[in-house]
C-alpha cells in the first residue's frame, strides 16, 4: 500500500477531523480533488471527507455541524474554526434527469462509494494516517496522464452527462490524454450535453478554456463531437477561427474569466453585435457581457483607436489592456498607441467636465430639456477631443461663440 508521508497545508489543517472519526470507530478519508492533488503537487482548492459514519453519527461526534446537504449525506464541521464537509459513503441510484441520482442510499462500505465517482485520478481516498486507498489504479493513470472514467464509462457518463465536459477539462487542465474507451463513450453520448443547465456547462467550458493544454482540451472537445451541444453554434465557426483561439489560449494564458472568454469571442467570427447574446446564451454576468461587447470593436479594431473610443472604454481600461496584452503582446505597437491615448485623455468621465447641466441653464446657456442633454454631450466630445480646455469660462466661451451649434 502507498503511504503519504508528508501532508499538503490544507490536509494537515484538516487531519485532527479525520483522527476524531476514526477514534470514535469510523472510516474517514480524504477524497477527490484533494488527494489527486496532493500527487500532482498542485495547488488544493477544496478538502472534501468521506466516511463510514451516517449524517447523525457525525453530529453526534464533533460539536458544532451545520446540515449543508443531509439528504445527501453530508454535514459541515466548524470544530477547527474552518468548515469541512463531511459526506457518507453513499451508493447513487438511477439519474433520469442527468445530472442528480433519484435516490441516495448511505453505506458503510468505502468500495462502494469509491465505485460511484467519475474518473480513476478522482477516486483516490487519503487516511489521516497517510495510506492511500487505490482501487482503480487512479495513481498509475496520474503518472500515465490519463483520464479513464471508473468502470463502464458508457454508464458513467449515462448518470451524470456533465462528466462528459469534465473529462475534456480535465485532459486541458492537466494536459492528460483520455483513454480509447472514455473517449468513445465521449462521442456517443455527446447528446446528452444539451440536458445539462448551462451555467453548470459553462463552469467546466471555462476552466478547459484556461487550461495549461487548452488546445489539447478543445482538440478532444472537437473529436467528441461536443460543440453542437454547447449554446452560440460554435460549431459553425470556420476551422481558421479555432486555430487562432487555440494558439492563444494554449499553455493557460487566460488566467480569468473574462480573459478566457475575451479571446474566445474576440477571435471568433462572430460580428462584434453578435457577442453579448452570444455570451447571454452562456448565462454570463452582466459585467462580462457589457465588457466584452464594449472592448470588442476595438481589439478587432473595427473602431478606430482614437480619443473618444478609448475615453469612452476608460471603466473598462484593466480588462481592454489585459485583452490586448494577451491578444497583442505587453510590447506592441497597438498597446503603445493605447496607452499613449489613455494618458492624453483631458478627462475620464462625463462628472469632471467642468461645467453641469445646473451650471449652464445658471449661466443662461441652456433651458431644460432634450436640447440640454445635447448640448452636454457636445461639451464631453469637444473636451475630449482638446477642442475646448476643461474649464468653466472656457466651455461657457465656447458656447457662446457657436462651436456646438456646427458639431
Amino acid at each position: 500500500m502507498v503511504k503519504l508521508d508528508h501532508f499538503p497545508p490544507e490536509l494537515e489543517e484538516a487531519r485532527p477531523i479525520l483522527k476524531k472519526l476514526d477514534d470514535a470507530g469510523y472510516e474517514a478519508y480524504f477524497v477527490g480533488g484533494s488527494v489527486r492533488d496532493t500527487f500532482l503537487g498542485d495547488p488544493i482548492h477544496d478538502v472534501d471527507i468521506a466516511s463510514s459514519a451516517y449524517p447523525q453519527e457525525v453530529k453526534e461526534v464533533f460539536k458544532k455541524t451545520v446540515d449543508t446537504g443531509i439528504q445527501h449525506g453530508t454535514v459541515m464541521v466548524l470544530d477547527h474554526h474552518i468548515g469541512y464537509e463531511i459526506t457518507t459513503f453513499r451508493t447513487e441510484s438511477t439519474y433520469t434527469d442527468f445530472r442528480r441520482p433519484d435516490k441516495v442510499t448511505f453505506v458503510r462500505s468505502l468500495e462502494e462509494d469509491l465505485k460511484r465517482r467519475d474518473f480513476t485520478i478522482n477516486a483516490l481516498a487519503l487516511r489521516q494516517n497517510g495510506e492511500v486507498v487505490d482501487l482503480f489504479n487512479g495513481l498509475g493513470d496520474l503518472k500515465a496522464a490519463i483520464v479513464r472514467a471508473v468502470g463502464d464509462p458508457v454508464r458513467r457518463f449515462t448518470e451524470d452527462a456533465l462528466r462528459i465536459m469534465r473529462a475534456v477539462r480535465f485532459a486541458s487542465q492537466l494536459d492528460f490524454t483520455i483513454e480509447e474507451q472514455t473517449q468513445l463513450a465521449l462521442k456517443e453520448l455527446g447528446h446528452n450535453l444539451a440536458k445539462i443547465a448551462v451555467e453548470r456547462n459553462r463552469v467546466e467550458f471555462e476552466k478547459l478554456l484556461q487550461g495549461q493544454a487548452a488546445a489539447k482540451g478543445l482538440s478532444l472537445t472537437f473529436e467528441a463531437n461536443l460543440l453542437p451541444y454547447l449554446p452560440g453554434k460554435m460549431d459553425e465557426w470556420p476551422a481558421a477561427n479555432w486555430q487562432k483561439i487555440q494558439a492563444e489560449l494554449d499553455g493557460g494564458r487566460a488566467k480569468t474569466e473574462m480573459a478566457a472568454w475575451g479571446i474566445l469571442t474576440i477571435l471568433s467570427p462572430m460580428a462584434d453585435n453578435e457577442i453579448e447574446p452570444f455570451l447571454r446564451q452562456w448565462k454570463h454576468s452582466k459585467q462580462i457581457m457589457q465588457t466584452l461587447a464594449a472592448i470588442a470593436p476595438v481589439l478587432r479594431q473595427h473602431a478606430a483607436l482614437n480619443k473618444w473610443n478609448l475615453y469612452r472604454l476608460y471603466a473598462y481600461k484593466e480588462d481592454l489592456l489585459a485583452l490586448t496584452d494577451l491578444i497583442y503582446g505587453s510590447d506592441s505597437d497597438f498597446k503603445k498607441q493605447m496607452l499613449t491615448i489613455f494618458a492624453e485623455l483631458s478627462i475620464h468621465d462625463r462628472s469632471e467636465i467642468a461645467l453641469n447641466g445646473g451650471d449652464l441653464i445658471k449661466a443662461g446657456l441652456a433651458k431644460p430639456g432634450p436640447a440640454l442633454g445635447e448640448l452636454i454631450h457636445q461639451i464631453e466630445l469637444a473636451v475630449v477631443n482638446d477642442q475646448v480646455g476643461n474649464d468653466a469660462d472656457a466651455i461657457k466661451n465656447w458656447i457662446q461663440e457657436g462651436h456646438h451649434a456646427n458639431d
